[in-house]
């Protein structure tokens, strides 16, 4: 988090958190970082490199939004099957930003959690992982939560795995099996759904992300590639967000009455107080 952001991003920043609806949880499908190498004829390495500069100003926009949790899709399982010098770089480059980045996301109160199946991780990244999440564990201003060896199929697998183990001890009724049980068998089973989930590099598709939990997340794809994208990129998807209706599988006329109703009960409340 060592990014400095400048004073025009800061003006907009304030811009955009005077407007409210600020996402309390922001995901993001970082893409990208291969072809902004290509593109300049470089090893793909140099684009995980700038990537890595880019979840600096990221994180520290977030932080200055008020975002509450920021999941970014660090590392899927799908990745394995990448050659092994890129996966072996991409191991010492996620090695290399925990012990740099770490101390800074302590100083400014920020949470370091991580889902996926982390087991799998090298032994040298699960110590460095294990240490930073242990040093963070008390921090609350923003957590930043890093899917790692993630996706979510195998998210949903295990899930149903330990679901089943409840039943066959008798912990659980099948019967009892709902959307809440599912949900508390995830990987994010203490933290909200994302509000907002932001795709760079153009791609409109999902990759196994966060499956479960993006049901009803607003979407917002963005042309930019991962190394490439800044604080203006962020804000472009968070402004977008602002002027949408979340739904939920109602009408708009009900979400307006049920605004409505909120605000006549806690005027009535409020009157109730003064007598």
């Amino acid at each position: 988090m060592a990014h400095k952001i400048s004073t025009a991003d800061k003006k907009r920043i304030e811009k955009v958190k005077a407007k409210g609806n600020i996402p309390h949880h922001i995901a993001i499908i970082m893409d990208g970082n291969g072809r902004w190498a290509k593109k300049r004829s470089l090893p793909r390495v140099a684009g995980h490199r700038k990537g890595v500069e880019t979840v600096r100003e990221i994180v520290e926009v977030c932080v200055n939004l008020g975002v509450k949790i920021l999941t970014l899709y660090t590392f899927s399982t799908e990745n394995w099957k990448r050659p092994q010098d890129e996966v072996s770089t991409l191991m010492r480059l996620i090695v290399k930003s925990l012990q740099n980045e770490t101390d800074e996301l302590n100083s400014n109160n920020v949470r370091l959690t991580t889902i996926g199946d982390t087991g799998s991780l090298p032994n040298i990244v699960q110590d460095e992982l294990y240490a930073a999440l242990k040093k963070t564990a008390h921090n609350d201003k923003m957590t930043l939560n890093l899917a790692l060896s993630y996706s979510g199929r195998w998210e949903l697998v295990e899930a149903v795995k330990d679901i089943t183990k409840q039943v066959i001890t008798g912990k659980l009724n099948p019967d009892e099996i709902c959307e809440e049980v599912i949900s508390k068998n995830l990987t994010t089973a203490n933290m909200p759904d994302p509000d907002l989930l932001i795709r760079s590099s153009g791609e409109f598709r999902v990759s196994n992300f966060l499956l479960w939990q993006i049901a009803y997340s607003e979407i917002f794809v963005s042309d930019v590639l991962w190394p490439d994208f800044k604080c203006k990129n962020l804000l472009e998807a968070i402004e977008d967000y602002q002027k949408r209706e979340r739904r939920f599988g109602q009408v708009s006329e009900q979400l307006s009455s049920n605004y409505k109703n909120t605000r006549n009960a806690k005027t009535h409340s409020k009157k109730l107080a003064k007598v």
